[in-house]
């Protein structure tokens, strides 16, 4: 049974950093493409960043592009999105999903985790 779990998630004040970790189980990882989303609250889901399941190829949202990374460890099978320099309008709710793509940066979503809260407020 394919499964992600997030963690992670917490309160930082602006300017600060937190590292989410996506652990998944059930399928292999470098089957699959990996994205970070989120959505806060009274919007719509936003797609963050997305890694590729062979040659682990990377892609970021514009808001996001210097201040986040993403990167996976296969043995761990985890992925992890780091998140510097940290602004309040990242305050959401952040997801990991897996996409069976295991070639294409892809990621729109066929298994999703339950979501961790990223908060951030001085």
């Amino acid at each position: 049974q394919l499964q992600l779990v997030e963690s992670g998630g917490g309160l930082v004040q602006p300017g600060g950093s937190l590292r989410l970790s996506c652990a998944a189980s059930g399928f292999t990882l470098d089957y699959y493409a990996i994205g970070w989303f989120r959505q806060a609250a009274g919007k719509e889901r936003e797609g963050v960043s997305c890694i590729s399941g062979s040659g682990g190829r990377t892609n970021y949202a514009d808001s996001v592009k210097g201040r986040f990374t993403i990167s996976r460890d296969l043995g761990k099978k985890t992925v992890y999105l780091q998140m510097n320099s940290l602004k309040p309008e990242d305050t959401a709710i952040y997801y990991c999903a897996a996409t069976s793509a295991r070639y294409a940066l892809r990621c729109t979503g066929d298994y999703w985790g339950q979501g961790t809260q990223v908060t951030v407020s001085s």
